[in-house]
């Protein structure tokens, strides 16, 4: 992955993109290829926190890349096969990888993202017939469904997990762009239908770039979904050629963890 660009912010987001946290924070953009037709992950720092506690909410991303097997044998990062050419790794922050062991045959290897659900129909009906995703497959043998609103992009998985969902302390959500005009429709339905909308239509400045628009949504075990207005979206998430060095440089310059040290304190474990 690549970084496509790196931003820093002096306060909490009014939309809680940080999670529920005051303070300095960045984000970082990665992904195979540009925001516009990949599927990108948001990675958020925030300065004061030193660890977060993992749920069972997010179950991980799943891609196909038989480089990405082999980069990780090479440098000797901690994989196992848990199914025939289908690897599991873990990112710094305990976060699940699934590596298929193929080549790479489409533009964006990402396959799809699996979030854990209590109740498979619940979810199913809200992700298909309320945010109009497709259903492309559904296992009740093995409590899981596949959705997505387009063949060729990369998919959401939902699994049940046997019990409540526990979100832990990390906050993250799922994003998606649409049309502009359609955010106060997603907002009115939401109403409507009596269901969680966690940020009302609201807009959001990012300091040097666009300003875009965005309603933010919770199904009903309370997995974040963002809906991002696509025209100034596109103008936001342009790849910055600098976005590496201005990550390298961030990194650099910071000092939080010595400032904590010197204050005989630890960052807080959220």
């Amino acid at each position: 992955m690549s970084v496509l660009r790196h931003e820093e912010f002096e306060e909490g987001c009014k939309a809680s993109c940080n999670g529920p946290y005051d303070g300095k924070w960045s984000k970082t953009m990665v992904g195979y290829g540009p925001e516009d037709n990949h599927f990108v992950a948001e990675l958020t720092y925030n300065y004061g926190i030193g660890e977060y506690r993992l749920g069972n909410d997010f179950l991980g991303i799943t891609l196909v890349s038989s480089q990405a097997v082999s980069n990780a044998k090479k440098m000797g990062w901690p994989i196992r096969e848990v199914t025939t050419g289908v690897f599991e790794t873990e990112a710094p922050g305990g976060y699940k990888f699934y590596l298929e062991d193929k080549e790479q045959l489409k533009k964006d290897p990402v396959l799809k993202v699996t979030l854990g659900v209590s109740n498979l129909q619940n979810s199913v009906n809200y992700w298909s017939s309320l945010l109009e995703m497709k259903i492309y497959e559904k296992d009740e043998e093995k409590q899981r469904a596949l959705l997505g609103y387009a063949d060729n992009q990369c998919k959401l998985e939902l699994k049940a997990v046997g019990g409540a969902v526990d979100h832990g302390t990390a906050f993250g959500r799922i994003a998606f762009s649409c049309a502009k005009e359609e955010l106060p429709k997603i907002e009115a339905l939401m109403k409507k239908e009596n269901q969680k909308i966690l940020t009302p239509l609201v807009s959001l400045d990012t300091p040097g770039k666009a300003t875009v628009q965005v309603v933010i949504l919770a199904d009903p075990d309370g997995h974040e979904i963002c809906f991002v207005g696509d025209e100034a979206f596109r103008d936001l998430s342009k790849v910055d050629p600098n976005g590496a060095k201005l990550l390298d440089d961030a990194m650099a310059s910071d000092n939080s963890e010595e400032w904590f040290a010197a204050h005989n304190m630890k960052k807080a474990a959220a």
